[in-house]
């Protein structure tokens, strides 16, 4: 075919073929860079900040910056920095293309949100979006970004709620708390538990960890060996990202943009996703909460009292609010509105990333750790005032009546048949006292140590009805018809007893359990007696004497704490590696769940870890990563080719893995508890649920048992020393069932065990049963129901029910009902509908693990 041209022509069209390949290799390739600020008043923000900001934007007017700040910050700015304040106030108003700010986390406390409730992660971007407001009315969320792996699976819809478009799941720079899994191309539809899509940017399958690195990913700085690696994947416009810290005064993180033979542009997050890409995809990620690869330092000392703390006070809140709502709708009683929203505000801290992976830092006194103590407390002292203003309103709605009544309140989706401390006067005597319940049945009731010089407490047991109360006589002429709670003791072994367990316990290897029968279900016995590993054993590697201790080594001594006939305690005393422990074992009349803790009182300073680790900033392999050689409580299960779900954050993942564990940093796998585990058979016939008080991980595997972290003790990150200082204290429950998780009802029980029954002696009542919102048996929970500004706000979460629409029973009335996005936009308005009962019902569909916020205008006592 060349024959055919002219001489010259053929040497013209070769030489014009050469120059233009030697002109496509000469060209810069062109690439796209997120870049901008990230920090805070609380984590680091130094003074005179915003006015360095406002200089750099200026001096580089065509560059981008993407902002997560914590919303606070405005407020310490603006009194601090008035002029640059408003100067910056200026440059946000711009929220079109060519404006140069985009802010990607509103957030109140850049929570990592895989270690909170899907309830906390809603109010971190409900309080944070409303500051925002305060200062900056006019802008947009539009894209949700992080530095840091702040990542959890429900993020979907939850994102969609608040009106954010799309989503990234890089974190390039600070990979040091984890990161997500690799996947797809330039972007992916993230699929959310419920179904919801939302466009996202995702760290891509190319996107390796850094090699000469333990806390980077190859896309923070748009190295052209990354930019290649994109290109040669398929994606047409690689984008990197290094959100820097605030303080940081680089300006333009890559200078002009340059780099070699790759030229970036900055850009922000929404304008690289609508304008450059093809603003869509097919490809559909359904990402589960083991694609969040988080490695903090699970077992060390402090962070497990981080996240006790948190907890703690988070669950508290959430009672208060409910009680206030109910004292709102019966007694028209206003909630403490203002210090609540404080109180949050303190949640909302503790929960901040800085608190759980830096705890130690700042100055002695004011560490991370010292501040989520403060916080806590603070946000406990305003949840407990709440609760007893709303019991003092609430235990005499009725007047004076003869007899005596003690009313229990629920604040849970489940109806629960509940044992529950009252608080009554300080005695030694047993309670002469029989409870009656409304269908007739009659229960003995127990005096217990409370704890209080000056009180003790009753147990009384009541089935209380969800969200609501119901009131119990208490008589002392009539006999008990339930079979007491027992306690039998030998030279060598404790056996307690209830209606639904038989737990024999083995003094001679330190109190653990030999045997474990459900009685309800067919005598099923769930240890696994073959197992080299004793049930409820601690077992841990102490490095620095070179081999494994276990508590199981040493004979315990008994105490028994309580005795029936409602509940019986026992209390086991031992010794590992030559430090005190205690552990306790309860079960209660009619409870599903086996109530235990443990604590142990060490002797100096043990090392606990699978090896001394002498380097904590580079290296990649750490001794605080497998969970193997922590000091665990483990329980073999007597369950064939065991299967492993784990709540998440309004989710529930069936694990994928085969084991958990792992030894560095490249490595991580998703190894966390945050409510509930739960193992099952093959078969889904019987299942151990166990429940932790705290955020931590846990283990499982082929060849080893179901196990709670309880202690690690050694260096961590940047080599800081993570050592045990004062006991460690740590409350855990058991649960065996038949059949699969959600026909166990495994998150209903959670909830109660999380938010259990209050109960108090009433003023006089009458015997009555009120329930406000009662989801039936759809599966449904009610993670939060509050009061804002006159309107009842009701959450509810699909936890464990299927996709089919259910009736859920109002006992209250609202001239307006309204089905609202977590931004406060209406999407329905709801009709109720009325039973044969006169009983008011709404008829929703929930998908599975799907939420629903409903808003009552006007809603009072029917």
């Amino acid at each position: 075919m060349l024959s055919t041209f002219p001489k010259h022509t053929l040497n013209v069209l070769i030489m014009l073929a050469c120059a233009s390949a030697w002109s496509a290799a000469d060209e810069p390739k062109t690439a796209y860079f997120v870049d901008g600020y990230h920090g805070g008043v609380y984590g680091h923000y130094p003074p005179g900040y915003t006015g360095f900001l406002v200089d750099q934007l200026k001096a580089n007017p065509n560059w981008k910056i993407n902002l997560e700040i914590e919303p606070e910050t405005w407020d310490v700015a603006k009194v601090y920095e008035p002029k640059a304040y408003e100067a910056f106030k200026k440059m946000m108003e711009d929220q079109s293309e060519a404006g140069q700010i985009e802010v990607v986390n509103p957030s109140y406390a850049q929570s990592y949100f895989f270690q909170s409730s899907g309830e906390s992660a809603i109010r971190q971007f409900d309080y944070g979006i409303r500051k925002m407001r305060d200062h900056f009315p006019g802008v947009r969320y539009t894209t949700y970004s992080s530095e840091e792996p702040c990542f959890t699976s429900c993020l979907p819809p939850l994102l969609k709620s608040f009106g954010f478009d799309f989503a990234v799941l890089k974190n390039p720079d600070t990979c040091w708390g984890g990161y997500t899994s690799a996947y797809g191309g330039e972007l992916v539809n993230w699929i959310g538990p419920d179904g919801t899509s939302i466009l996202t940017v995702p760290r891509y399958a190319c996107e390796e960890l850094q090699s000469d690195s333990s806390w980077q990913t190859t896309a923070f700085e748009n190295s052209p060996k990354y930019i290649d690696a994109c290109l040669k994947a398929g994606i047409a416009n690689p984008v990197g990202m290094c959100l820097q810290d605030a303080g940081w005064r680089n300006g333009p993180w890559l200078g002009s943009g340059r780099k070699g033979e790759v030229t970036s542009h900055y850009v922000k997050w929404r304008d690289y996703i609508r304008n450059i890409t093809q603003a869509k995809t097919d490809d559909d990620w359904h990402f589960s909460q083991e694609d969040v690869k988080p490695g903090l330092m699970w077992g060390a000392q402090v962070l497990q009292r981080i996240a006790q703390q948190s907890r703690r006070a988070e669950q508290r809140l959430i009672v208060a609010e409910k009680m206030a709502a109910m004292n709102f709708i019966d007694q028209r009683r206003p909630p403490m509105t203002a210090a609540i929203d404080e109180a949050w505000h303190n949640v909302l801290l503790s929960q901040h990333h800085d608190c759980w992976i830096v705890p130690y830092n700042g100055r002695l006194g004011n560490t991370w750790a010292d501040q989520v103590r403060r916080w806590t407390n603070l946000s406990n002292a305003v949840s407990n005032l709440s609760i007893s203003r709303s019991l003092e309103s609430l235990l005499d709605t009725d007047g004076k009546r003869s007899g005596r009544f003690v009313r229990l309140f629920n604040p849970t989706a489940e109806s629960i048949d509940a044992v529950v401390p009252v608080p009554i006067q300080k005695n030694d005597k047993r309670s002469r006292f029989v409870s009656l319940a409304d269908d007739g049945r009659r229960f003995s009731t127990q005096v217990i140590a409370s704890g209080s010089p000056s009180q003790n407490a009753l147990l009384i047991r009541g089935k209380v009805p969800p969200m609501g109360y119901t009131t119990v006589e208490l008589r002392d002429d009539v006999k008990a018809t339930e079979n007491a709670v027992t306690t039998r003791a030998s030279d060598d072994a404790v056996v307690i007893e209830s209606d639904l367990y038989r737990i024999e316990f083995d003094l001679a290897h330190g109190g653990t359990i030999r045997s474990l029968v459900a009685k309800t279900l067919a005598d099923r016995e769930f240890v696994d007696t073959k197992n080299k590993h004793r049930f409820n054993e601690l077992s841990g590697y102490f490095f620095e004497q070179g081999e494994f201790q276990s508590s199981a080594d040493q004979p315990a001594q008994v105490r028994i704490i309580e005795d029936g006939p409602l509940r019986a305690v026992v209390e086991f005393s031992g010794t590992i590696a030559d430090n005190p422990f205690v552990q306790r074992v309860s079960v209660t009349q009619g409870s599903p769940t086996i109530d235990c803790s443990v604590r142990i009182d060490w002797l100096g300073n043990p090392r606990i870890g699978e090896f001394e680790d002498k380097n904590g900033y580079k290296n990649r392999r750490r001794a605080a990563y497998d969970d193997r050689f922590k000091l665990l409580t483990l329980f073999p299960v007597n369950l064939n080719n065991q299967k492993v779900a784990k709540n998440a954050a309004f989710d529930v993942c069936e694990s994928k893995l085969t084991d958990t564990f792992y030894n560095s940093w490249e490595d991580i796998k998703h190894n966390v508890i945050l409510d509930w585990v739960d193992v099952a058979d093959g078969s889904g016939d019987y299942g151990l649920a166990m429940l932790s008080d705290h955020t931590t991980s846990y283990t499982h595997g082929p060849n080893f048992p179901l196990g709670l972290t309880i202690q690690y003790a050694g260096k961590g990150l940047w080599g800081r020393d993570y050592r045990v200082e004062g006991p460690t204290e740590v409350r855990y429950a058991l649960m065996p069932h038949a059949g699969h998780w959600d026909k166990a009802r495994v998150p209903a029980v959670a909830a109660s065990w999380q938010q259990p029954v209050i109960g108090e002696m009433s003023r006089g009542a009458a015997k009555r049963v009120r329930s406000l919102i009662d989801p039936g048996d759809s599966g449904w929970e009610v993670p939060a129901m509050f009061v804002r500004e006159g309107t009842l706000i009701v959450r509810l979460f699909n936890a464990s029910g299927d996709d089919s629409p259910q009736d859920l029973k109002i006992g209250f009335h609202a001239e307006k009902i309204e089905l609202v996005e977590l931004d406060g936009r209406v999407i329905e308005q709801l009709e109720p509908e009325f039973d044969s009962a006169n009983q008011q019902l709404l008829r929703l569909q929930i998908p599975r693990f799907g939420i629903r916020t409903i808003q009552f205008s006007k809603a009072r006592k029917r």
